[in-house]
């Protein structure tokens, strides 16, 4: 059975849930938008911090932590972006670290979006 998680972000005009639980199981895809729906400005480690903000927003939603995180796929539009967005990202987990890929794209669905995550975690 699927739910969705019920979180303080913006309510996207798109047909999606910004998170559900299924089979213990959690699935999320975040961006870098404010409460306003607009993307973050100030490049690529503002977008990562808003982005990683609105993570663990949604994780916390779901009633569960960081550390049940198994994995993360990390979409950056620009190679040199990766080191900023690793050093972001290093400040949400400690060992043992999630599972993760991190993907160079052409682009992303908003054409100022510099960042896109998507995330599974376990319910413990």
């Amino acid at each position: 059975m699927k739910t969705a998680v019920k979180t303080n972000l913006f309510a996207s005009k798109a047909p999606l849930e910004w998170a559900v639980m299924a089979n213990g199981q959690f699935y999320t895809a975040q961006i870098p938008i404010d409460a306003d729906g607009q993307v973050v400005e100030g490049g690529i480690e503002a977008q990562a911090r808003q982005t990683m903000d609105n993570f663990r927003h949604t994780v916390e939603a779901a009633g569960l932590t960081m550390a049940d995180v198994t994995q993360v796929l990390i979409y950056v539009t620009a190679r040199e972006q990766l080191p900023v967005f690793n050093k972001v990202y290093a400040e949400y987990f400690e060992a043992p670290y999630p599972n993760r890929a991190a993907m160079i794209v052409a682009g992303l669905a908003r054409e100022e979006m510099l960042c896109e995550i998507v995330a599974y975690a376990a319910k413990p």
